[in-house]
């Protein structure tokens, strides 16, 4: 009877043997894939897929949103920040911990990656922005130590012009005696711009939807996302539709859609004024830059979105989803709901970028939104009645 007893135990523990170990041999898997990252940079890249439930259902589209906000940074801007700084310290231009300085002009997202990441290397970050940037961009650039100098919005063609006032400062001190080497970032025109986005966000982007993909959606500031986005969907599949969203005020929609970048009478160059007048910040411009140039030919379409179209999405968004968008991130959201109501067919897969999340637009874009009521009418919101 011991016998029979023991030989049940034996039988009975085999069973249980064989019927948790996949279970374990899972853990065990898992836990090896868990990354413990060794710095900060590390942190950049990889950022999630989100499906906006209530654009999808309300158009019959799976929409998407890329959440570059989620970076360390708050942006998709990262990821060009650190490309440039490791492509100048390859080339010897820059030392960690030296104080060697990277100027760049900027808007402020982009200024606010190089802050960090100069804050993590031991590099100084002199930032040259226009001075009617929201408060609440400066205030994180503050936080980071970064230099920072304000200048009047202005055309390319101003000296003043915050891009040109970085390129200066970088040369002033680099045609110095001064030990300290000193950078220009020069984003607008860097290729290492459009390349990490052809070699990063891209693909990730594919790999999140499965390979199923009809339209991708961006703004174009410095137009490196867009250029190297669309370079590799059309690589993939000549059917993706690589989609421009620009703000009120740009250029960059008539380019596009008219192959006519403005009239003679607003080309930026012959009016010494800020020229894109809109609450959005980071995208929108007038001239054409090297970056914008090498996606041009992958370019689909375009849609232009007011101020007050993208207002009413920030509303929409944060009733229905509880998120809190910046402004870029709610004008693509305008042009993938517009994409999906009136282009798409019913079951198309869109994803659009979601720049940064709205904490460093407190100040400015979200104080104007808060002035508008709450619509659950979608196409009221994307003026597509």
């Amino acid at each position: 009877m011991n016998n029979i007893k023991h030989t049940l135990n034996i039988v009975l523990l085999l069973t249980l043997s064989a019927a948790i170990y996949p279970a374990i041999k899972a853990f065990r898997s898992h836990e090896k894939k868990i990354k413990r990252n060794g710095s900060l940079a590390d942190l950049i890249g990889n950022t999630p897929l989100l499906r906006i439930k209530s654009l999808s259902e309300a158009t019959g589209c799976e929409i998407y949103a890329k959440m570059e906000l989620c970076n360390p940074g708050g942006s998709a801007k990262d990821r060009i920040a650190l490309a440039i700084i490791e492509d100048f310290e390859k080339k010897g231009m820059i030392r960690r911990g030296k104080g060697d300085i990277i100027f760049e002009g900027t808007s402020g997202s982009t200024g606010i990656s190089f802050a960090m990441l100069c804050k993590a290397f031991g590099y100084t970050a002199h930032i040259c922005l226009p001075n009617d940037t929201s408060q609440d961009k400066l205030n994180l650039l503050k936080m980071y130590g970064a230099e920072i100098e304000k200048v009047k919005p202005a055309s390319i063609v101003d000296p003043d012009q915050y891009v040109n006032a970085a390129k200066k400062g970088a040369k002033d001190i680099a045609s110095s005696s001064s030990d300290i080497n000193a950078v220009f970032a020069d984003q607008f025109e860097n290729d290492c711009n459009w390349k990490i986005h052809y070699s990063t966000t891209a693909p990730e982007i594919w790999e999140q939807v499965n390979h199923k993909l009809d339209y991708f959606i961006t703004g174009s500031g410095t137009g490196g996302t867009l250029a190297g986005c669309s370079m590799f969907f059309k690589e993939k599949s000549s059917s993706i539709k690589s989609v421009l969203a620009d703000p009120q005020g740009s250029g960059l929609f008539n380019r596009v859609k008219f192959g006519i970048m403005y009239d003679q009478v607003e080309r930026e160059g012959t009016r010494r004024r800020h020229q894109v007048d809109t609450l959005v910040e980071g995208i929108g411009l007038n001239r054409i830059t090297h970056n914008f140039a090498k996606g041009e030919p992958f370019i689909d379409d375009a849609e232009r979105v007011l101020d007050e179209e993208a207002l009413k999405m920030a509303r929409y968004l944060n009733e229905n989803e509880g998120l809190f968008l910046g402004s870029s991130s709610c004008v693509n959201a305008v042009a993938a709901t517009r994409i999906a109501l009136t282009k798409a067919n019913k079951g198309d897969t869109i994803v659009f970028v979601a720049c940064d999340s709205g904490t460093r637009h407190v100040s400015k874009f979200w104080k104007h939104a808060l002035d508008y009521d709450y619509t659950s009418d979608l196409r009221e919101v994307v003026n597509c009645k």
